[in-house]
C-alpha cells in the first residue's frame, strides 16, 4: 500500500513542478490524511528519496554498515557489509531504471545502446558502475561503492610495526605500488598512506573516478574523461600524467594503473619524481610487477630486458593487500623490488603477518 501512495504523491508533486518538502507534506495530507506520525515520516523519507535521492536504494546507501550496493539482472538486490555480498530481496526493474536516469542526468552521462556501460562519480562521492542489455545479457546490473566520509586509518590495515615501516617508506620518498585483487581495499589504503605525506607537499592525484581524499593542505585532483559520439574528446590517465608533470608535483598519486599510463608512470619515477604512489590489480607483490611489465610491453616496442630494467629502477616497494573470507581487508605483505637479480622481476619480503622480517634498504 505504501508503494502506491509514494508513487501517487511523487506523480502529483512532479506535475505541480514544486518538489520542496513543504509541497510534499501538503500533497501527503491530501492523499493520505489518516496516516499516523510514524507512517507519515516514513512516507516523507520515501518520497524524498524518489524525488531527490536514490529511490529504492536509499535505505541501504544510508546504512553506515553497508559498503556497497549491487543489483543483478535488474531485480536482485545485494549489499556488502564488509563480510561479502548478501542477498536482501528483489527490486522492481522500473525503479532501477528510474534510479539510473535520476543520478546520471545531472552528470551529463548517457546509458543507452550506444553507451551501454557507465562508470561515474555521484554527487556524494560514491562510485557507480552500471551495465545495461544487451551487454548485460540477463538484465541491467549495477554497483554503487559508497564514499567513505571518514578516512580509514592505517592501523585498520596492519599493526604498529607495519605502520612504522610505512612511515619510513613515505619519509624516504620511496616509489610505492599498492597491489591487490578487486575490492581488497587498495584505494582505501592508498588514501590512508597519503596521511603520512608531510603537510605542505604538493600532491597531484590522477584517477578514472575520484575517490582519493588526501587530508593535506596542497592537493590537486585530476580525473580522466571518456569520449563520446558527440565529439567529446577522451582524456586518459596517460594524458593526465603528462599534464601532472607540468603542475610541479611533490608527489604523484595514481588511483589505478591499468593501461598505457604504466609507461608514463615508470618514466616519471625514473626522472626524479620520487615518492610516487599508485595501485594496480594483482594477486601478489611479484604479480604486480609482472602486470606492470605486461602493460608496458603492450604499449611499447621495448624489449623485456629494457622493460624490467625500467621497473627495477623506478618502483621501490610493493604493498600487497588482501580480503579475507570474512571480509576483513588488511595488508598481507610488504616487499622491496630486488635490483640485484637479473632476468625475471623479483621481490624481497620485508614485512608479513604482523612482523618486520628485514630492514628497508636505503632507497632514494
Amino acid at each position: 500500500m505504501l508503494d502506491s501512495i509514494v508513487k501517487e504523491v511523487c506523480s502529483i508533486v512532479r506535475s505541480r513542478r514544486d518538489t520542496s518538502i513543504r509541497a510534499v507534506e501538503e500533497v501527503i495530507r491530501s492523499v493520505a490524511p489518516l496516516l499516523g506520525p510514524t507512517e507519515k515520516d516514513v512516507l516523507i523519507r520515501r518520497v524524498e528519496a524518489e524525488l531527490h535521492g536514490f529511490g529504492a536504494l536509499q535505505e541501504f546507501l544510508d546504512d553506515p554498515q553497508v559498503r556497497e550496493v549491487m543489483v543483478n539482472h535488474a531485480t536482485e538486490l545485494w549489499v556488502d557489509k564488509n563480510s561479502g555480498p548478501e542477498f536482501v530481496g528483489t527490486i522492481d526493474p522500473e525503479k532501477v531504471d528510474a534510479f539510473l536516469e535520476r543520478v546520471l542526468a545531472p552528470l551529463v552521462r548517457r546509458l543507452d545502446l550506444v553507451n551501454p556501460v557507465v562508470d561515474a562519480r555521484l554527487a556524494d562521492g560514491s562510485r557507480l558502475c552500471a551495465v545495461i542489455p544487451p551487454v548485460a545479457a540477463r538484465g541491467t546490473c549495477l554497483a554503487v561503492r559508497k564514499f567513505a566520509i571518514t578516512p580509514i586509518p592505517l592501523g585498520a590495515f596492519l599493526d604498529r610495526s607495519g605502520v612504522q615501516l610505512l612511515q619510513e617508506i613515505v619519509h624516504r620518498r620511496c616509489n610505492v605500488l599498492v597491489s591487490g585483487p578487486t575490492s581488497s581495499g587498495k584505494t582505501t589504503l592508498l588514501n590512508a598512506i597519503t596521511e603520512l605525506v608531510p603537510d605542505g607537499e604538493r600532491i597531484v592525484t590522477i584517477e578514472d573516478t575520484s575517490e582519493l581524499q588526501p587530508r593535506t593542505s596542497h592537493v590537486v585532483g585530476l580525473e580522466s574523461r571518456p569520449g563520446n559520439n558527440e565529439g567529446l574528446t577522451e582524456i586518459t590517465a596517460s594524458h593526465l600524467l603528462r599534464a601532472a608533470l607540468r603542475l610541479r608535483p611533490d608527489r604523484l598519486v595514481i588511483g589505478e594503473i591499468r593501461g598505457d599510463e604504466a609507461v608514463e608512470l615508470v618514466q616519471a619515477m625514473n626522472t626524479g619524481h620520487d615518492g610516487t604512489l599508485a595501485t594496480c590489480h594483482a594477486n601478489s607483490a611479484e604479480d604486480a610487477l609482472r602486470r606492470m611489465e605486461a602493460l608496458i610491453m603492450r604499449a611499447t616496442n621495448w624489449s623485456a630486458e629494457v622493460v624490467r630494467e625500467h621497473i627495477r629502477n623506478s618502483i621501490d616497494v610493493v604493498i600487497h593487500v588482501a580480503r579475507s573470507v570474512t571480509g576483513v581487508r588488511a595488508v598481507a605483505h610488504i616487499a622491496e623490488v630486488d635490483r640485484e637479480t637479473r632476468g625475471s622481476l623479483r621481490t624481497r619480503m620485508i614485512w608479513c603477518d604482523s612482523q618486520q622480517l628485514m630492514p628497508l634498504r636505503n632507497w632514494r
